[in-house]
């Protein structure tokens, strides 16, 4: 049940509203459910005689108290609405239970406590079978205003108990980090215009896609402008520094034709210019991300850090994990902008899930994941991708992804947890499918019986305890391939093993020769290491100082971020 508080001025317009057809003539039988006073409020929907102007009258008499008593000044924002909807599936209400949801809702925000005889006027009307709205003038009878501060979190908590004694679905409780959903009005206007989502959302996911790739703050502006997005900034009135901004989205205007603004702590609470410049600190042009002189560096580097990054979650600093969910949400838009394919989408789709995993309200620590994050931005510039490295990255972020998730349920962080899973589960769908022909063609390629069978006894050496479980996995002939071509580029594949194996998940893993495999793969080759290492030496007194330009972020690709497809 999602109940969902704001405020106006309009009380006949929202009446109108909620007693006419609705926008798109999907209002059926509009009518009272539960008000102030059920024999004193007219009903336009059950009284042909009553009308939306003496409805209005008398829900705002308080307001026209008040406004005598203030000389003719009106209160502002007097108008306190709050829908609330049942979550798909749950069984029907009767008028009867939305009317104790709305007594109930009311009580809990402070609009009208049970029993106060002076509360606020208020009507709860029901026009479809999922949900009713409940409307109040924020103005009591002795003339003051309701104590309804918090009303939106108290509102969310009473439904949260209304459920579990209703046998409704438990919805997921919040910690008041998430990001404004979409109005009613807003998702109107994108289905008129033909968009599958509303401007506030597909302005989200280009500023978040956009500030996981740049590394400066006048880049994140730059770069916005250049997807066709308005950026207006909000600057000092005595430094002239930059205080805030707004977008707004490409043909998004309103009645007048003007751009409909929505300011970057609007779109997402980690969106406002102070929390961006937190993880997007100021850097000279010297410190840009330059061509890797190996194209896999980016891939690996990534997946070390994301490796690394799993510790933080056990170490008991909550800053540090938090600072690492931020960065590993960069880093999912990144993956997703460097990756070719079908499971390209699923990829997508793990990045806008885990945004809300990546808030809490633990305050984070950005400079603990500076690795994660340098890495990641890295990865926005890379030019290829480099085969098995780039499955054993999604391999690595599949892991991570459900140790986040394990990491937000200890600590009750449910909407965070729910979104961590469901990131999850787009990025073990994504892996799936980049990963089964990568496996398929190892394994046709798997070196000579006799060749296998050293590789076999370098297994039961190194890793005794896990030898039969390994040998036993369908991926055993893949890994086989793969510690072939680690020894070609000069690795020892004991050693490997070995070092390989005292990372996490093996004990518990269900295929361990597809994590050794994915775990190998990441390996630099030693040899063409030394040969660069050599060639840097030899050629340093020729190399040019001028440093390299920016490099244009392959997640900055305009095909991409048009609203209109």
């Amino acid at each position: 049940m999602v109940p969902d508080v704001s405020t106006g001025s309009d009380t006949r317009g929202l009446i109108a509203y909620l007693f006419g057809p609705g926008r798109r003539d999907e209002h059926t039988d509009p009518h009272i459910v539960a008000a102030w006073d059920m024999a004193g409020a007219p009903d336009p929907g059950r009284d042909p005689a009553a009308t939306y102007t003496q409805l209005a009258k008398r829900l705002d008499h308080h307001v026209d108290l008040r406004t005598r008593e203030l000389g003719g000044k009106k209160p502002p924002q007097h108008v306190w609405h709050c829908p609330v909807r049942t979550a798909p599936g749950d069984r029907y209400l009767t008028d009867a239970e939305w009317a104790e949801v709305a007594r109930r809702i009311v009580h809990a925000t402070g609009i009208a406590p049970e029993g106060d005889e002076k509360a606020c006027r208020w009507i709860a009307v029901r026009h479809a079978d999922d949900h009713i709205h409940i409307m109040a003038t924020a103005v009591r009878a002795d003339g003051r205003r309701p104590r309804t501060h918090r009303d939106g979190q108290r509102a969310q908590a009473e439904c949260r108990k209304i459920e579990a004694e209703f046998g409704l679905r438990r919805l997921k409780s919040g910690d008041l980090t998430a990001p404004r959903t979409p109005t009613g009005a807003e998702r109107a206007k994108a289905e008129r215009q033909g968009q599958t989502v509303t401007a506030r959302h597909w302005l989200r996911e280009q500023a978040y896609a956009v500030a996981a790739a740049v590394r400066t703050e006048a880049d994140y502006f730059t770069v916005l402008q250049s997807l066709g997005i308005k950026v207006k900034t909000r600057l000092g009135p005595e430094t002239g520094d930059v205080i805030g901004y707004s977008l707004a989205a490409p043909g998004d205007t309103n009645a007048a034709g003007e751009p409909v603004w929505y300011g970057g702590s609007k779109l997402a609470p980690d969106l406002s210019i102070n929390r961006l410049r937190e993880r997007l600190p100021d850097q000279q042009v010297a410190d840009r991300p330059r061509y890797a002189a190996d194209p896999a560096d980016p891939w690996r580097h990534t997946t070390t850090a994301i490796h690394a990054a799993r510790t933080v979650f056990d170490s008991g600093d909550d800053a540090a994990a938090q600072g690492h969910l931020a960065a590993f949400g960069d880093a999912l838009y990144n993956i997703a902008s460097a990756t070719t394919g079908p499971h390209r989408a699923e990829l997508r789709a793990a990045a806008m899930a885990f945004n809300r995993a990546r808030r809490s309200a633990t305050r984070a620590d950005h400079e603990a994941a500076t690795a994660l994050r340098k890495a990641a931005k890295e990865l926005a510039y890379a030019s290829n991708e480099p085969g098995g490295l780039a499955i054993a990255l999604l391999f690595a972020t599949v892991h991570l992804a459900r140790a986040a998730a394990k990491w937000h349920e200890q600590r009750g962080h449910e909407q965070q947890a729910a979104a961590a899973e469901e990131a999850f589960r787009h990025l073990q769908a994504g892996y799936q499918q980049a990963a089964a022909p990568v496996l398929a063609d190892l394994a046709r390629r798997a070196p000579r019986a006799a060749t296998a069978r050293r590789f076999e006894q370098d297994v039961r050496a190194a890793l005794p305890d896990h030898a039969d479980r390994i040998l036993a996995d369908p991926a055993w002939t893949a890994l086989t391939t793969t510690l072939a071509q680690a020894e070609t580029a000069g690795h020892n594949p004991r050693r490997l093993l070995t070092e390989a194996g005292t990372q996490r998940e093996l004990d518990s893993a269900e295929h361990p020769a597809e994590v050794l495999n994915w775990r190998i793969t990441a390996q630099p080759n030693r040899r063409t290491q030394a040969a660069r290492m050599r060639s840097a030496t030899s050629g340093t007194s020729s190399m040019s100082a001028t440093p390299h330009p920016p490099a244009t972020p392959v997640a900055m690709r305009p095909e991409e971020h048009s609203r209109h497809r």
